[in-house]
Order: C-alpha cells, then structure tokens, then sequence
C-alpha cells in the first residue's frame, strides 16, 4: 500500500512542479496579472497563452510579469515591453498596421476568392 501511495505522489509531483506561485501586495494586482497572462501568447505553445502554458520561456514571461508588476509598471508598460522583445506575434489581437495587413485582410480575401470560385463553376456546370 506505502507502494502504491508513493507512485502516486511521484506521478503527480510534475503537475505541481510545474506551477509558479507568486506573492502579491494586493488582489487587484493579482488581477492585472492573471489578465496580462491571459491576453499574451506563448510563443513556444503557439495556442496556448502563458498563463496556462507549461514551457519554460511561458513560466520566464510570466516572472517577467511578476517583476513589472512589483516595480509598479502599468499594463500598458509591460505590454509594450513584451511587444518590443517579441513582436506583435505575442499578442493575441495584433495592432491592424501594413506588417500586420495580411493577418487581418487574409480571411476575407480567402472567402471572396472561395465564393468567387464557387459561382463560377456553378455557372459552368450550368451552361453543361
């Protein structure tokens, strides 16, 4: 039975490794950090957002985060910072600018050329 117990808090051990715990001055700092971790992208994970992501550089952003917070920089201080290191690829919402045109313009391009394509081999199919 010390066995089996033991297996089991080895196998559950990475889980718990894996989290970061911060201490913050007060729960609306906690708040800016959760939702700055939220909103910025993980860019080893790609879909995931380092709030929820277990890659290393995800847990170095967001004592990255930590320490902004602590040394009193706003939101938009550290967003602009991450942003500046990284690029606008962090972002979940990229800024709608000439390097970003294609990001934002891309589906609707895709969508009127697909329905394009689409009309006209339903006239030619018509015409057969």
């Amino acid at each position: 039975m010390k066995k089996m117990i033991l297996l089991c808090l080895l196998l559950i051990s990475p889980c718990f490794a894996a989290q970061d715990f911060y201490q913050f001055k007060s729960a609306s700092q906690q708040q800016r950090f959760e939702a700055l971790t939220n909103q910025l992208r993980c860019l080893v994970c790609q879909n995931q957002n380092i709030a929820e992501s277990n890659a290393p550089l995800a847990s170095d952003l967001r004592a990255q985060i930590f320490q902004q917070l602590q040394n009193g920089k706003s939101d938009t201080e550290i967003v602009d910072y991450l942003v500046a290191r990284f690029g606008d690829y962090i972002l979940y919402r990229p800024p709608f600018n000439v390097m970003t045109l294609g990001l934002w313009l891309g589906p609707f391009l895709l969508l009127i050329g697909g329905l394009g394509y689409l009309f006209r081999y339903i006239r030619t199919m018509q015409r057969d």
